[in-house]
């Protein structure tokens, strides 16, 4: 029986100058999503496609690194990130795992709002057979949370920085 856990988190950033160009900012794909994630962590695959390489986690004993690759979709005042595919280093062979990600971006008349669904499923390591599967699900929501409440912290953090910067440098646009 495969371990299943989700959870989501909604965004709303109000911006108080310049929000008439919030459009044109999450038309700005590549800057845009390299102001969501960590750019270090990030790789450009092509036209709207990433991989991002999630930081290392800890589960009980296990070390896992999820690494995603991302598609990202525009529209009018809007974008939209998915996730495609996804391995997992640092669970050996685990032939069922799979992670799914819908999180998208909106410019409205009073900033940006958006939201973000992450689910995983993946059967029970053998190193955690003892653990009651309750337990390892309720583990498995609380990270995945946390996964995304960081996220959030930096996108309310980084983005409205990286939005004023990109208001203020026009050069390049």
């Amino acid at each position: 029986m495969p371990l299943a856990f989700s959870a989501s988190q909604a965004l709303q950033l109000s911006v108080k100058q310049h929000a008439d160009q919030l459009p044109a900012y999450l038309d700005d794909e590549e800057r845009l999503i390299g102001a969501l994630l960590d750019p270090s962590q990030l790789e450009k695959l092509g036209e709207g496609r990433y991989r991002y390489t999630v930081t290392r986690l800890q589960v009980f004993q296990l070390q896992i690194q999820p690494v995603v690759e991302l598609v990202s979709r525009r529209h009018a005042n809007r974008i939209e990130l998915e996730a495609v595919d996804c391995e997992l280093e640092g669970l050996g062979i685990v032939d069922d795992f799979q992670l799914s990600l819908e999180s998208w971006l909106e410019a409205n008349d009073e900033g940006v709002h958006g939201e973000a669904a992450l689910a995983v499923s993946v059967s029970q390591p053998s190193l955690l057979k003892l653990i009651p599967v309750k337990m390892l699900e309720a583990t498995g929501c609380s990270l995945l949370a946390g996964i995304l409440l960081g996220i959030k912290t930096r996108v309310q953090q980084q983005l409205l920085d990286d939005f004023e910067a990109w208001c203020v440098a026009p050069v390049g646009r």
